[in-house]
């Protein structure tokens, strides 16, 4: 399908899509995804009904076959309009992410410095001179760049800083450095340096993401950078406009109160949830809270409703459908990959969890295979600590020692490798339940995806290139940033589909 799409008046795109998205909520993805629209918005469609007038879309059955014009209707966040010279960036806040455009588009500059720059590349493409760079100048330019970049992160990585130098001398030749092989080094140098001071005015402004990681006098040097890590595209979000962190609390309260009653009411619930999420994230990724803690301010996190929404909230992917769609598209390569791992005889547990599968074969068994059996897959990984099957134990004895995983209780006679009727599989952080009565492993796995998200855990090491599967392969949440080890697994799995 072919889309014209009207973001503002000076901001007209075509986009191509493979397949046309099965609703409008999907098609909204879409353009988030392709186009990194960010904010709330409504989208128009020319109605060849209506002599191509436009009217709300709330129906994808609605927009014509083939190709369609389409008007974006930002009801919340604006973005900057974007040409061929400015920064095409959405306005986002603070704790927001959005991929890192490749190349950088450079922006426009201060009227003098454009006009100066102008002149120069004309020297340059005249007789390769490049431009004597005054302090001024420099620091107009490094300026103006440090604001874009912030816009995307306040915490680049050392790519992304060589993006925007080789962009920035690709467009502006004429500030090469002299005796350079690359041209752009030391911009690059001076970028890193910008951006750290850029960062203390983004602090002293108030935000989120940079006063989380403000040390406090006295404070260890050593402090870990609280930052996404994990594709979250909503990590710490700004407070909405408008909102004291005083009414926040009251509504936080008011949410309290209503988990206490025998039928609260989920729609109420949902509202001061959403009205809490950037105060909720901020607690969440700034104080480090124990589990118990977390609870006890927000008992309904951790409830398999709101885990669903808070994940949504932060990744903008629905959890549920997404993991078991794509789970489902993976199960059959994993699992030849993994009968061709066992033929050597090496990985007998890995062998042990494939025979269960010649008593039952169903489609439920064989995603619990694959996902119990890609620790085993991945050499070095021991998912003792963090996947339990749990028989006749005491809680306290099955749960001691778990920072974080699943326990499975089941009720077989028989001690297979996992058993044929499970009872009860509880989601555990820091030995305590916080999640129980699932009955399905791929769906606790699931909601122990989102626990990690809802909580800003890490990953456990015993398992953690087995959960980067699941967040980058299955869930294709950042699979561009995949390590070496899980990319040479993706590949494995494509070449099986072939």
């Amino acid at each position: 399908m072919l889309l014209r799409i009207i973001v503002s008046e000076n901001d007209i795109r075509s986009l191509s899509i493979e397949d046309v998205p099965s609703s409008v909520e999907d098609l909204y993805q879409v353009l988030r995804t392709k186009l990194g629209l960010r904010g709330g918005f409504i989208l128009q469609f020319e109605d060849p009904d209506f002599n191509n007038q436009l009217c709300n879309l709330t129906d994808i059955k609605d927009l014509p076959l083939g190709r369609a014009t389409l008007k974006v209707l930002f009801t919340a966040d604006d973005i900057t309009d974007s040409t061929l010279d400015t920064c095409s960036l959405p306005c986002l806040s603070s704790g927001d992410s959005v991929d890192w455009p490749d190349p950088f588009p450079i922006p426009q500059f201060s009227h003098d410095v454009e006009l100066q720059l102008k002149e120069a590349n004309c020297r340059y493409a005249k007789d390769g001179s490049v431009m004597g760079i005054s302090k001024g100048l420099k620091t107009d330019i490094l300026d103006t760049l440090a604001d874009c970049m912030s816009k995307i992160s306040a915490y680049p990585e050392r790519h992304h800083y060589e993006n925007v130098a080789k962009a920035l001398v690709e467009k502006h030749p004429s500030l090469k450095e002299p005796g350079s092989g690359k041209g752009w080094y030391s911009w690059f140098h001076s970028l890193k340096f910008k951006l750290g001071n850029y960062r203390q005015k983004l602090s002293a402004a108030g935000c989120p993401e940079v006063v989380i990681n403000k040390r406090n006098a006295g404070g260890s040097k050593g402090k870990c950078v609280k930052k996404s890590k994990k594709g979250e595209v909503h990590y710490c979000p700004d407070p909405p406009e408008g909102q004291s962190a005083e009414n926040m609390e009251e509504k936080r309260k008011m949410m309290e109160a209503e988990m206490l009653k025998r039928d609260p009411d989920h729609q109420l619930i949902e509202d001061l949830m959403v009205a809490t999420f950037s105060q909720r994230r901020k607690e969440i990724i700034g104080d480090q809270p124990l589990i118990t803690e977390v609870i006890s301010r927000w008992p309904a996190l951790l409830h398999e409703r709101q885990i669903r929404a808070e994940f949504k909230r932060i990744v903008t992917t629905d959890l549920v459908e997404t993991f078991l769609h794509e789970l489902d598209g993976l199960v059959p390569s994993l699992l030849e990959l993994y009968k061709a791992a066992t033929k050597s005889g090496k990985k007998q547990s890995l062998k042990d969890i494939l025979d269960c599968l010649q008593k039952d074969d169903t489609n439920e068994r064989r995603r619990t295979a694959a996902l119990l059996g890609l620790p085993h897959y991945m050499s070095g990984e021991d998912p003792s600590t963090v996947i339990r099957m749990s028989h006749g134990e005491t809680l306290d004895e099955a749960m001691k020692g778990m920072q974080l995983g699943l326990l499975i209780g089941y009720e077989d006679a028989e001690r297979d490798a996992f058993p044929k009727e499970v009872f009860n599989i509880a989601v555990v952080v820091e030995e305590k339940i916080v999640l129980h009565n699932i009955k399905d492993v791929a769906w606790s796995y699931v909601m122990l995806m989102g626990v990690i998200y809802c909580v800003n855990l890490e990953y456990p090491e015993a398992m953690k290139y087995s959960f980067e599967f699941l967040q980058r392969v299955v869930m294709k949440i950042k699979p561009d940033q995949a390590s070496a080890r899980v990319h040479g697994l993706r590949n494995r799995i494509l070449r099986y589909r072939l």
